[in-house]
């Protein structure tokens, strides 16, 4: 299984931005608990402040190299209907992550462009929620592969 790992702006400074906001863990220290916690899973990780390189990276995954993707959008969540057009024309499916409980902070955070083109939203479990998003496509690609035996063998 292949799932792509997309972070958006700001969060090469995790640890270091706001650490009452959105922890201590550095995106390495994430990317090192997603590779432990899923060893059988090859994860490609990309990080970028710049809208344009991450809607290219998501339209790489449309080829069907990807089994999902866990992406946290940052502050493109709440205005980038180009980064949502990219997620809506993927075949795969895409978890919203969110460090932070975006649905308690400032109202201008409160509402994602991204999340109704998106499998599901996770929101306000730190550095575990990309652990949850992670299951969400283990477990939505394993539902999918039992309902198609179950149609094979009919």
């Amino acid at each position: 299984m292949h799932i792509l790992v997309i972070n958006g702006p700001n969060l090469n400074l995790l640890g270091k931005r706001e650490p009452h906001i959105y922890g201590t863990q550095t995106l390495a220290d994430i990317y090192d608990e997603l590779t432990k916690n899923f060893p059988v899973i090859q994860f490609t990780f990309f990080q970028s402040n710049h809208e344009g390189e991450i809607i290219d990276t998501l339209q790489s995954a449309i080829d069907g190299t990807q089994d999902g993707i866990v992406f946290n959008p940052g502050a493109f969540t709440h205005y980038s209907y180009a980064i949502r057009d990219a997620v809506a024309a993927l075949p795969i499916p895409v978890i919203e992550v969110h460090l932070s409980n975006i649905h308690l902070r400032e109202e201008f955070r409160r509402d994602s462009v991204i999340a109704p083109v998106c499998k599901a939203q996770v929101s306000g479990f730190g550095s575990a929620g990309y652990l949850l998003a992670v299951t969400m496509i283990v477990n939505a690609r394993q539902n999918i592969e039992e309902t198609s035996k179950e149609k094979h063998s009919e």
